[in-house]
């Protein structure tokens, strides 16, 4: 007897995902051809149908030769997601028609991928949506990081806009090396996903093998959304699997799979469909809208009748081949996040801006090392570079539209001026003005942060006789101040501070004030 379904029977309802997510290798040619690929840098603007010939084409004759730079990018995205590299990898023909794949075949890998079997360590999402080292990891399998070429792309307007009445075919794409990474369905919730493309990006781009510009199609996200549906009668229901395609942003990613979690079980209570062989449906994702719309029914793999391409012979992969390409991969952005967070005890945002770009990070390391030669401790090294990047650089690199690391001032002028601040021979006020200056030709070649500071008279001479006999005369005047200090009020230096700093009347600086009072009433800075 059939159950009558109605929506108030479910009880609950838990989501399920696994991504799908394609990425456009930044080689100079194509994955079989030599034509020029679009995911080039600069070539993404080239006019339509000039990076073909005749194997993009499939035209007889063509035959496909391997390109093996995309091979090593794709072992080092494996490598960074600990996937195991295999020994022997095929390339196999994917046939279906579609008018944007010219040969009506596409050359993948099916049976044996590159890279396989890796694993990544999600961390927890805080409110903001960046990751919380102090909560929970999740383990996010990697079922498979695999070759193959992307397709063409159709176009239903004309170029620079305007309506036409036909679909143009542009090839450019077509023959693209592009790396599919595919995880096991261990996502529970959209901020999970989202969080984990963004890290998914941050490796990639570190890895040095894709600007990773969404606009452009250079990372194109595909989530596999169903829900397990507990009713109050004990049954349990698994919805059928909806693939979301190409999602362009992280935005769509969070909006798509939050309206299949809406939707998939008033779904299931109209059309009864549970998850099953040729369950499976394509839907796209409407931005205007904030919903998905069906495409097509999912094709198995049986349908694509996979067989090992004749024309391409198995790659042997060794274990010094994959050392050498290890060796090679950066320290990647989420360890230099958490780095910054615990040992330079920043915060995950402030940190984030540091290590978001990988020039950026490289640039702030290289600081960091210089002020660490300064002779200041690395942790402290750390803190204080960034708060001095942060509030100078972050805010002139936004108005001029550049990276932090493009504002013209070497790694080794921003630790000199580090240095000084952490010196006390310049205050913060005197920093901000040090720092524009040399954005502005200080650090290539020109006049070093001293030398500035010298010429601007922004530098603090240290008279420490007189500054003990300006703390003396303030404590005299402020007992009840003092008293409160040692007793563990710590935060009422400040009034203290600031006293001594009218005494003083811009020959100390606060924070050598605020130590040394510290240090004559025999309290330990916090």
């Amino acid at each position: 007897m059939a159950h009558a379904r109605r929506l108030e029977d479910v009880e609950s309802v838990s989501l399920i995902v696994g991504l799908e997510v394609h990425v456009e290798l930044a080689t100079r040619t194509k994955m079989f051809s030599r034509a020029l690929s679009p995911a080039f840098a600069g070539a993404h603007d080239a006019p339509p149908n000039s990076f073909i010939d005749p194997t993009v084409l499939g035209l007889p004759g063509a035959l496909p030769t391997l390109n093996m730079a995309a091979v090593e990018m794709a072992m080092a995205v494996g490598l960074a997601l600990n996937c195991q590299i295999a020994r022997r990898t095929k390339w196999d023909r994917k046939s279906y028609f579609y008018p944007d794949l010219p040969k009506s075949y596409q050359i993948s890998q099916y049976d044996m991928p590159l890279c396989f079997d890796g694993a990544f360590d999600l961390p927890a999402a805080d409110a903001l949506g960046y990751p919380d080292f102090d909560g929970p990891t999740t383990r996010i399998g990697i079922v498979r990081a695999h070759l193959e070429e992307d397709a063409g792309k159709l176009l239903h307007e004309a170029p620079g806009g305007g309506a036409i009445d036909v679909t143009l075919a542009d090839y450019n794409r077509a023959g693209t090396p592009l790396l599919e990474i595919v995880t096991q369905p261990d996502f529970r919730s959209a901020d999970q996903v989202v969080l984990f493309c963004r890290l998914l990006r941050e490796i990639c781009r570190y890895a040095g093998v894709t600007e990773g510009v969404m606009q452009r199609g250079q990372m194109r996200f595909e989530p596999n959304i169903n829900c397990k549906l507990a009713l109050r009668d004990g049954r349990l229901i698994t919805t059928p699997i909806v693939e979301v395609k190409n999602l362009n942003s992280f935005k769509s990613v969070k909006g798509a799979i939050e309206f299949e979690l809406a939707q998939q079980p008033a779904r299931w209570v109209e059309d009864g469909r549970e998850m099953g062989p040729g369950q499976k449906t394509t839907r796209g994702w409407d931005d205007v809208r904030n919903l998905t719309v069906v495409q097509r029914e999912k094709e198995d793999a049986q349908d694509y009748r996979y067989f090992p391409d004749p024309d391409l012979p198995a790659l042997d992969v060794d274990e010094a081949w994959v050392e050498e390409v290890r060796g090679r991969l950066p320290e990647m952005s989420l360890a230099r996040l958490e780095r910054c967070v615990k040992e330079y005890e920043l915060g995950v945002k402030e940190a984030s801006q540091l290590v978001e770009e990988r020039a950026t990070s490289d640039y702030f390391e290289r600081a960091v090392d210089g002020v660490v030669l300064g002779g200041v401790v690395r942790s402290r090294a750390g803190k204080a570079t960034a708060n001095v990047l942060l509030q100078s650089g972050a805010r002139r690199a936004n108005e001029q539209g550049k990276m932090m690391h493009e504002l013209g001032l070497s790694a080794a002028a921003l630790a000199e001026l580090v240095l000084l601040r952490e010196k006390g021979q310049i205050n913060n006020q005197a920093v901000d003005v040090v720092f524009g200056e040399l954005c502005a030709g200080g650090g290539a070649g020109g006049p070093g942060a001293r030398e500035i500071a010298l010429a601007r008279g922004l530098i603090i001479e240290r008279d420490d006789a007189a500054m003990s006999g300006w703390i003396d005369t303030v404590l005299a005047a402020n007992d009840k101040v003092a008293a409160d200090v040692r007793a563990g009020k710590v935060q009422a230096v400040g009034r203290l501070v600031g006293e001594v700093m009218k005494l003083a009347g811009g020959k100390a600086d606060a924070k050598t004030v605020r130590e040394a009072i510290l240090a004559k009433l025999g309290v330990t800075p916090p």
